[in-house]
């Protein structure tokens, strides 16, 4: 279910929260909800508009097209279109868990950490199939001389 911002707070303490451009989405972000998914909660999956994108390559999938394609994966009970920072999105959601995947461990940015500690939200990093939305697109590119 595709959700706006005011129902964040509706779901405080509910949930379980994912997040990241995902594009492209590829087998490792499936594998990342789905490791989010056996915590027992809900996921909401935080995607982030195309200027987050755009500053790693041209976005291929418009924000409204990528939140229709996450909202269709069974392990995301809820999406939504952050046009902001995580840090806004922990803020009103205050989700029970924060899941990111184990590359990001010793990497959070500090003000999500500090929020996170705040709200007594609990972080845990996943191990998944690990690859790079930015290095499938690369490799891609350079396959195809472009």
């Amino acid at each position: 279910m595709i959700i706006p911002f005011a129902a964040l707070r509706d779901l405080r303490g509910k949930v379980t929260l994912v997040g990241g451009g995902f594009d492209p989405i590829h087998q490792g972000h499936i594998a990342y909800f789905q490791a989010a998914a056996q915590f027992g909660l809900p996921v909401l999956c935080s995607v982030d508009g195309d200027a987050y994108v755009a500053r790693k390559h041209k976005p291929l999938l418009a924000i409204h097209n990528r939140i229709q394609v996450l909202d269709a994966i069974r392990y995301l009970q809820y999406t939504y279109q952050n046009p902001g920072s995580t840090a806004e999105v922990l803020e009103a959601l205050r989700p029970a868990l924060y899941v990111k995947g184990a590359d990001w461990s010793g990497r959070l940015p500090a003000d999500e950490v500090a929020l996170c500690r705040a709200h007594d939200i609990e972080i845990r990093f996943v191990s998944t199939v690990l690859d790079s939305s930015s290095r499938l697109l690369q490799a891609f590119l350079q396959e195809r001389g472009s």
